[in-house]
């Protein structure tokens, strides 16, 4: 019946899934968020560091309010300590060794 006046063209797919799915979604970003977060503290901080703020910030839909997912909250949270210290290790503040050498 799409040919008399019940086409299909007016809601072409469920209420629920009208974004586009080309990308990952938001538990993803907040996985990988926080695995970026946890691998920074070992190397390459201030790369890492930042990636996991960005990843944890758009898992969390770009806002503070509303529900938090655990992973993008630690992603943001740990992300920006890994960043200070990479920041403060490059001032020269901190050694690489936390005072090991």
């Amino acid at each position: 019946m799409a040919g008399f006046g019940h086409g299909t063209r007016r809601h072409p797919r469920s209420r629920g899934r009208t974004w586009s799915r080309t990308g990952p979604d938001r538990a993803t970003l907040g996985i990988i968020g926080a695995i970026c977060a946890v691998a920074g503290f070992f190397v390459l901080g201030i790369i890492l560091g930042p990636v996991a703020i960005v990843c944890g910030w758009l898992a969390m839909g770009r806002t503070w309010s509303g529900t938090r997912h655990v992973p993008a909250l630690i992603a943001v949270v740990l992300g920006a300590i890994d960043t200070l210290l990479a920041l403060m290790w490059l001032a020269g503040t901190t050694t690489p060794g936390n005072g090991l050498f």
